[in-house]
Formats: C-alpha cells, sequence, structure tokens
C-alpha cells in the first residue's frame, strides 16, 4: 500500500506549508485519518507512517474493525452524527465523540458513563455553514450548549468541530471557519476548555489552517475514492428507536 505513505507523506506537506504560511508550528496541527470503508489493514498501513489519530462515522465500522486495529497504538474519534440509540456501543470504543450537537444526546452519553463509571473527551459540533443537510448545533446556541455541556461531569468537553461549506469559493468557505473560532474564543472567555478546533479537510485544509484549525480530517486524499457518495455516510437525522 505504497500510495497510502506517499499520500500522507503528501499531505503532511500541505499542512506543513501552510502552517509556515500562517504563522503556525506545524506540530500544532494534527492530521486525522477519516477511515469511514476503510479496510483494517489499509488503516494499520497508514498508523504505520507514525500518524496515531482515526476518525469514523458508523458505531458499525468501529466495531468490525475494533479487535484488529488493536495491534497498532491509536485513538478512534466518532465523527459522524450519533443517535442516542447507538450511545451504548460508540462508549465502548470511542476515545473521543466529535460529533456532541444536542442536549439530549449529552445526557444520554453522561447516563451512560455514570453507569460505566468512567468519562469521555467530547467536541461540540457547529453548523456554521448553516445548512439544514449538516448536523451540528447553530452557531447562536453553541455557548449556551457548551455550558450546559460543561454540567455534565462525564463529559470532557475538548473542542469544537465544523463541517465547512462545500464551496469552490474559498472566502465563503472561510467564514465557516472563522466563525468557529470566534466562537471558540468567546467560549474560552467564558472559562470553557474548547482549546481544539476539529475543522478542514483535503479541500479546504489550507484554509483551515490559516483560520487555526488544530485537528485536519482527511480520508480520500489518503485513502482513495469511497465506493459511495458522501451522502451514505450521514445517518438520517430521523432516528429511530431513540428510547434504546
Amino acid at each position: 500500500m505504497s500510495f497510502i505513505i506517499e499520500n500522507i507523506a503528501t499531505l503532511k506537506d500541505r499542512i506543513r506549508a501552510a502552517a509556515e504560511f500562517s504563522g503556525r508550528n506545524p506540530n500544532e496541527i494534527k492530521l486525522l485519518l477519516a477511515t469511514k470503508t476503510v479496510s483494517a489493514s489499509n488503516i494499520i498501513t497508514a498508523l504505520e507512517t507514525g500518524e496515531t489519530l482515526i476518525g469514523e462515522n458508523k458505531v458499525q465500522e468501529i466495531k468490525e474493525k475494533f479487535e484488529k486495529l488493536k495491534v497498532i497504538s491509536h485513538q478512534t474519534h466518532f465523527i459522524g452524527h450519533l443517535q442516542t440509540n447507538k450511545v451504548k456501543e460508540v462508549t465502548k470504543y470511542a476515545d473521543c465523540i466529535q460529533s456532541v450537537d444536542r442536549l439530549e444526546l449529552a445526557e444520554k452519553l453522561q447516563k451512560r458513563l455514570e453507569f460505566e463509571d468512567r468519562t469521555i473527551d467530547v467536541f461540540i459540533q457547529v453548523n456554521t455553514s448553516y445548512e439544514e443537510s449538516k448536523f451540528g448545533i447553530s452557531p447562536e446556541n453553541a455557548l449556551i450548549f457548551a455550558k450546559e455541556v460543561k454540567q455534565l461531569d462525564r463529559l470532557n468537553i475538548k473542542g469544537l468541530m465544523t463541517i465547512g461549506l462545500f464551496s469552490a469559493e474559498t472566502e465563503k468557505v472561510r467564514k465557516c471557519f472563522q466563525l468557529l473560532k470566534n466562537i471558540q474564543l468567546s467560549m474560552l472567555d467564558k472559562d470553557l476548555s474548547v482549546h481544539d478546533l476539529s475543522m478542514g479537510m483535503s479541500n479546504d485544509l489550507e484554509t483551515a489552517i490559516e483560520e487555526g484549525s488544530t485537528i485536519i480530517r482527511v480520508g480520500t486524499a489518503i485513502f482513495g475514492k469511497r465506493p459511495y457518495p458522501d451522502s451514505y455516510y450521514w445517518n438520517d437525522k430521523i432516528e429511530t428507536n431513540p428510547q434504546e
């Protein structure tokens, strides 16, 4: 799988160049390998380059790959929309959940983690593009929501996550990232520990880095084109059996 190794090297060069252009330290920016549909063997190849962070969109995929990936040190972040009826499963396998976007979900996580007597790191997902097709708390409600989550002692707020506008117009995409950065600053001012910004993917990582991203999520630029469109990997907004 030499193409994976080559693609990671190319990507790291892009991250380094963008950081230097922005006057930032490249070591401040982590690469998260977005591994939806990627086989465990290909993920291991990528992790053997020294990367340590992977992100999955579906709980079922985390479960299927968990045992095979135990052979190499890494952290798994859940980056997809999390239905409340999947909370019990995701806490078994994920080290961090980047898509906390509503109080019902946060409270379900709190209850489950109380039962397990443990804590978990979380990011608050914000819909900075205001698109109905995207998940995330609205920017206007993000600060209030973060204060509510802070009251849940089993959830450790580590940062904010967003998906930028899918657009070829860089400045429109930039506004999404600038908005998340401004929300971060307002939260830090209120003693909320949102030190990480998870924003930017293969098409817009340079812009995201310029605006302060600390975690870049990249999949296809490393592992190649996926067999289904991106819409396949985002669960429908209508939850089934939410009481489970």
